[in-house]
């Protein structure tokens, strides 16, 4: 590791944002100062290590349909353009299916490990308190960026900072389930490379009553007690408290996170239905570290208090006896209103040294955030060298999630956003059956043609 006291950029948070903009600068040639906070003696309030883009909510990136699927897409994308969270996701990827999910103890290995090893990179364990007032900076601190670097980005931008309620879901020890009760299954039996051979699923059957008893102990159960300064902070509706689905209605969570739909039940067999059938409602876990041990309640982000999360949870058939490695949790995330205050390349409109990268720009998910600080790295790295900008197509998923964050949403109504093809350019002469295709088609072949003309990164 570079232990020199210079660098080009200074990049701020060692989250996926930080870690991946680090990573592109670094590869074309030029100095980073990557600073973290943690391990320096301070720590956020949903983080439980010091180590580099620790994931702090699921373990999983999503699809990984590049095909039909804008975030399988931004995958896609991102790989095209030597990221170094794809690289490591491949490395730490544990069995889901279609999706993509890692092992999320070996995933900050490995980024930590590529860092540290880069001869171009610095990695600092320090606080930063305010922003630079000159030199090239990065911020990536994300949704939790701490209070007094927080003070100093709403004096600079001018601008009352926006936030939203984020949840975690809990984490249960695999020989905690009572395999007798449940059954490993993808849904439709779908299946990856990286699938297990029975399925990719843990899942929790349940009766009519037993789902109408678990609705209503969501109801009741005690909740975590908002301060008087959050109690207008709104939701994001993309990680939800699966108390407040409850509470929409009796049956919204069968319609989403516990629905049984493709999931054959082998335990419940009768003639009419020699291969199972579908249960009442089904809680399905996914695998959350390679070694299969732990095993994370798919959609279940709650602001339960800790008791009555293992009490109720161990009404869930199967669940019983489970053991939490992790039990669920609300933190507050803080993002800027970034169509009034960054300019197209990220840049804060009245101090452009300044780039904002990651989850606190507005958007929303690892792999989103990811993207922002890779194309963030990229700018800086253009800049850097003297070249003009070549924006990204706006038809691609990371052209499109950019053109978002920088000026197509509306200021006063900006929210964080995932990438979806609501945000490309529409394709309305195309049928809608056929639409998502055509999008995922589009983007590669403008995405290639851009690429084609770049400066290539050296070797």
């Amino acid at each position: 590791m570079n232990t020199s006291t210079t660098h080009d950029v200074h990049i701020i948070g060692g989250g996926l944002a930080g870690c991946e903009a680090a990573w592109q600068l670094a590869q074309r040639g030029f100095t980073v100062r990557l600073s973290e906070m943690r391990g320096s003696g301070t720590m956020t309030a949903a983080h439980q290590t010091d180590g580099l883009a620790e994931l702090v909510c699921s373990n999983s990136f999503r699809s990984d349909d590049s095909d039909k699927n804008a975030v399988g897409l931004l995958h896609h994308e991102m790989r095209a353009l030597d990221s170094l969270l794809m690289q490591a996701g491949e490395r730490a990827r544990v069995p889901a299916g279609s999706a993509m999910a890692v092992d999320r103890d070996v995933f900050s290995a490995e980024v930590e490990r590529a860092l540290a090893e880069h001869p171009n990179v610095t990695i600092v364990r320090e606080r930063v308190d305010s922003l630079p007032s000159d030199g090239m900076t990065i911020v990536a601190t994300g949704p939790l960026t701490a209070e007094a670097l927080a003070g100093s980005i709403v004096s600079a931008t001018g601008q009352e900072r926006l936030a939203f309620f984020d949840a975690i879901a809990p984490i249960v020890h695999r020989d905690s389930i009572d395999m007798d009760i449940c059954w490993i299954q993808s849904r439709w039996n779908k299946r990856n490379e990286a699938s297990n051979e029975e399925g990719d699923y843990i899942n929790c059957p349940m009766t009519r009553d037993q789902y109408l008893a678990f609705h209503q102990g969501l109801l009741d159960g005690e909740k975590t007690e908002f301060r008087e300064w959050e109690k207008d902070t709104p939701y994001f509706d993309g990680c939800m408290p699966i108390e407040v689905m409850a509470a929409r209605g009796v049956d919204t969570l069968r319609f989403g996170p516990m629905k049984p739909v493709g999931l054959d039940n082998p335990r419940d067999t009768t003639p009419e239905y020699p291969q199972g059938r579908w249960p009442y409602a089904v809680v399905q876990l996914r695998q959350d570290n390679k070694l299969g041990t732990l095993w994370n309640m798919v959609g279940f982000q709650t602001k339960l208090k800790y008791a009555a999360q293992v009490e109720l949870f161990r009404t869930i058939p199967g669940l019983e006896n489970a053991e939490f490695a992790r039990l669920g949790g609300l933190h507050r995330n803080t993002f800027l209103n970034s169509p009034l205050v960054l300019d197209r390349q990220l840049r804060l409109r009245n101090a452009p040294h300044i780039r904002f990268a990651g989850q606190v720009t507005g958007c929303e998910g690892y792999v989103e955030s990811s993207a922002i600080g890779l194309v963030a790295g990229m700018m800086a790295a253009c800049e850097l060298a003297g070249r003009e900008w070549s924006p990204l197509p706006a038809t691609t998923a990371m052209g499109a999630l950019l053109s978002h964050i920088t000026g197509d949403a509306e200021a006063e109504t900006y929210q964080p956003m995932n990438v979806n093809f609501g945000l490309f350019p529409p394709l309305h002469e195309v049928k809608k059956k056929q639409r998502k295709e055509a999008y995922t088609t589009r983007a590669k072949a403008d995405l290639s043609e851009w690429l084609a003309g770049q400066e290539p990164v050296p070797a």
